[in-house]
């Protein structure tokens, strides 16, 4: 699957085009018409206020002329000037290699350069301060010479008339599948299976990000994440460590008033004697500090008997319409067996339904009130919650903000639905209809005898995708943004299993919507500062902040525990919004804990970008995971090898950082490749540790998939042992952050005089991350160690 991913995710094509102004990022359209650079007055770098600059400084430049000299060369200043303006500003001023100095003139092709210099030549000390540039102006040849490009695609003016980069100029760009190119932002990272992003709507721009195993992390705007938890019920949620376990902390939602009254809702699996349920609950946020939950003010909701592990449902959120959704699974197992036509079909269940609360005034009386105008009301023996019925299992919903502008489509709510074995859908959620399942599994028919029956009045799917395209969808959002203008109006979602990113737009003329698959844009259509163009395979969730830019949040290995969640942020290199015009002032946030700074670990990959950058050291990060470990049992943490002879490296697989201080890795003459050390981060003695090895100039770790006592044995003979009595996995001796993964798949006989000379992935191929840092304990003497 990891390598199929990588194929999927980077759609490998042709080198695209490349925009980019002189402060890095991508053109724009211009709020204001220009009045000087018309040229670039639809698409372009240059505001209104860029604009008249350039002016004034044209202005005083052809004050220096007399008539002769303006009639024959004004033109020519104007046209160099205004190739600030040019969406490729970068690339004719040699902006993309920040290592070199900033061009004074835009680079010309030689035949233009010819024509400058025989109009112009005189001008040359008023429009650069270069004095190699300066020194050249009577020669001709070296003039033109030093005002080349290295790339002539790119020299002014035969770019204007070069097809590669004129066509699609400020679109989304594709590849010729049609897979949209988009780049990503790491935005947080080392948290454990994220699964909600929200934020309180009170102005302050904080987001929220909720870990499966019960733990909700405040982040602030510029990303730093408080030290303390927002919520902490891991004591209270039900979930384990196997990878893949449904069950935890599922949603979060905050009340569209919190500003006013400090509520929010949360929705979890918990163990009620021997009895699984789902349960809905309302808290508080403290009255002595805005980034802690009251956790003494829960209040139950509601709790709902979940006859199997799976198909919890999980997602809460608000309509505009100020009710409290709630979305629940259809009670797990296969084909929804329960009953004489399953939960979904029956509207005295509350499992397989969207529910809708009325939460406000519940101080005195009932915790919740039923919306007079829900659809079954009235209806002999259905529950009054119910909103829609027949969902198999409804993995993240939003509700679209409506165009910023119309505010057409405001209100909807879209969910994607797991299917069971045939087929994915996305729906549009409306009051009191049914949506197929178990007669249906999107557009076809599940249970034939059901899928007759004339009385079903099911709604379609707005979308499905059958499983060789994905195997469990994950709703996403449309984007409503500021910051990437062509994205707007645009659904995107995910599939948890594929790692797919797709997208739709619906055709306002016809009502249908348009699929198109979104890729990891290649070659140079990602390479601005902090973005990247790779992510984990296994996305879980989707988000938006408070001001409408869209998230996402992935890991490489799905399990509660496991620190490889990564939360990213969508981004458009084709087009940006004009400069200010999504400025916004977040109110202030009184912090209380210590703020941990966000570090980020992923890189661009397939570009070898010129600037030389410091390497980041690790987020640090408040560990509760030997807590949680202690809770959900460590006998459940393990890793069952997979015995394969070749493995691709990973596309997300992160590259060497050096934490400081940490190891000394200065090479010394002595070592050769395969030397090996153990590192203990605990300091407790020196016959274990995590294993470090030294290939080519550099240590590293190795990955503990396939890792045996026999490879044990190879290390500590190396190391002057006689006995191996432990091979440790999963970090036991903690991670080896600092330094990059070197070996994978490791299998020795255990004679090899060191693990090179073992059965391994290839030096640097790796499919793992350093939570699976292998270790082992030697001795000199034979007795059993429990590791």
């Amino acid at each position: 699957m990891m390598g199929s991913f990588v194929a999927l995710a980077l759609c490998v094509t042709s080198v695209a085009p490349h925009p980019q102004c002189l402060d890095f990022k991508p053109p724009f359209r211009p709020l204001r018409e220009l009045q000087f650079c018309v040229m670039y007055k639809d698409f372009g770098c240059c505001d209104y206020q860029k604009d008249q600059e350039l002016m004034a400084k044209f202005n005083r430049i052809v004050d220096n002329f007399d008539y002769h000299g303006y009639a024959g060369c004004a033109g020519y200043v104007m046209e160099l000037l205004c190739q600030e303006c040019s969406p490729y500003a970068a690339h004719l001023f040699d902006a993309e290699d920040p290592s070199t100095p900033l061009r004074t003139i835009p680079g010309l092709c030689p035949d233009y350069c010819s024509q400058i210099w025989s109009k112009c030549h005189f001008a040359i000390p008023l429009l650069s301060n270069d004095s190699s540039i300066i020194s050249s102006k009577d020669n001709q040849t070296r003039l033109c010479q030093h005002l080349q490009l290295d790339d002539a695609d790119y020299c002014y003016p035969h770019l204007l008339s070069n097809q590669r980069l004129t066509k699609d100029l400020g679109r989304v760009q594709t590849d010729v599948d049609g897979c949209l190119y988009l780049c990503l932002e790491e935005v947080a990272n080392g948290l454990r299976n994220p699964l909600a992003m929200v934020h309180a709507n009170d102005g302050t721009h904080r987001f929220f990000v909720a870990e499966q195993v019960g733990l909700v992390w405040t982040y602030l705007p510029d990303r730093s994440r408080l030290g303390k938890p927002f919520l902490n019920i891991t004591k209270a949620v039900l979930t384990s460590s196997w990878e893949g376990d449904e069950r935890g902390f599922l949603g979060i939602t905050f009340h569209p008033k919190y500003k006013y009254n400090g509520k929010l809702y949360v929705y979890y699996s918990v163990e009620v004697g021997f009895d699984e349920r789902i349960r809905i609950s309302e808290f508080k946020v403290s009255s002595h500090d805005m980034n802690m939950v009251d956790h003494t003010s829960e209040r139950v909701l509601l709790e709902i008997d979940e006859p199997a592990s799976n198909h919890n449902g999980g997602q809460v959120l608000f309509g505009d319409d100020g009710y409290l959704y709630i979305f629940t699974g259809d009670g797990g197992m296969a084909g929804d067996p329960f009953g004489k036509y399953g939960n979904s079909q029956n509207k005295s269940a509350l499992l397989g339904k969207v529910l809708r609360l009325d939460v406000d005034d519940n101080e005195k009386g009932p915790l919740y009130k039923i919306p007079p105008d829900n659809p079954f009301v009235h209806m002999q023996g259905a529950r009054p919650e119910v909103y829609a019925y027949g969902v198999r299992n409804m993995w993240r919903c939003s509700v679209d903000r409506g165009d910023p502008k119309t505010k057409e489509g405001k209100g909807r709510i879209f969910c994607g639905d797991v299917g069971q074995n045939k087929f994915e859908e996305v729906d549009i959620i409306e009051k009191g209809r049914n949506y197929g399942w178990r007669a249906k599994e999107g557009f076809s028919c599940y249970d034939k005898k059901l899928c007759a029956n004339s009385s079903l009045d099911d709604v379609l799917p707005i979308y499905a995708y059958p499983h060789k395209m994905g195997k469990s969808v994950t709703g996403g959002y449309v984007y409503r943004g500021c910051e990437y203008p062509n994205l707007n109006g645009m659904y995107i979602f995910g599939d948890f299993m594929s790692g797919r990113l797709m997208s739709l737009k619906v055709d306002t003329s016809t009502g249908t919507w348009n699929y198109n698959e979104i890729c990891m844009g290649m070659g140079l259509t990602c390479a601005f500062p902090g973005l990247i163009n790779n992510y984990y395979p296994y996305i879980i969730s989707f988000g938006e902040d408070e001001s409408g830019e869209l998230y996402f949040m992935s890991t490489g290995v799905p399990r509660a525990t496991a620190r490889s969640g990564v939360v990213y942020k969508v981004v458009d290199p084709s087009r940006r919004a004009p400069p200010r015009q999504c400025h916004y002032d977040p109110l202030p946030v009184r912090v209380k804990s210590n703020l941990i700074k966000f570090v980020p670990q992923e890189t661009l990959i397939g570009v070898d970008l010129p600037n030389n950058k410091v390497e980041p050291q690790p987020t640090e990060s408040s560990d509760l995971l030997q807590e949680l470990i202690d809770q959900l049992g460590t006998s459940l943490i393990t890793t069952t090898p997979i015995p394969t002879t070749t493995r691709p490296s990973r596309s997300t697989k992160r590259k060497g950082k050096r934490k400081k201080g940490k190891h000394r890795t200065a090479a010394v003459p002595e070592l050769h490749n395969g030397a090996v050390r153990l590192v203990n981060d605990d300091q407790e003695g020196k016959d274990r540790g995590r294993v470090e090895i030294y290939i080519n100039g550099e240590w590293g770790t190795v990955c503990d998939d396939l890792w045996t006592i026999k490879n044990a044995e190879v290390v500590c003979r190396q190391l002057g042992f006689r006995y191996a009595l432990g091979a440790s996995r999963n970090s036991e001796f903690g991670e080896g952050r600092g330094l990059r993964i070197l070996l994978d798949d490791v299998q020795c006989v255990g004679t090899e005089s060191s693990l090179l000379t073992c059965t391994h992935a290839g030096v640097g191929m790796h499919n793992c991350a350093h939570y699976e840092d292998a270790g082992v304990i030697c001795a000199n003497s034979e007795h059993v160690v429990e590791a």
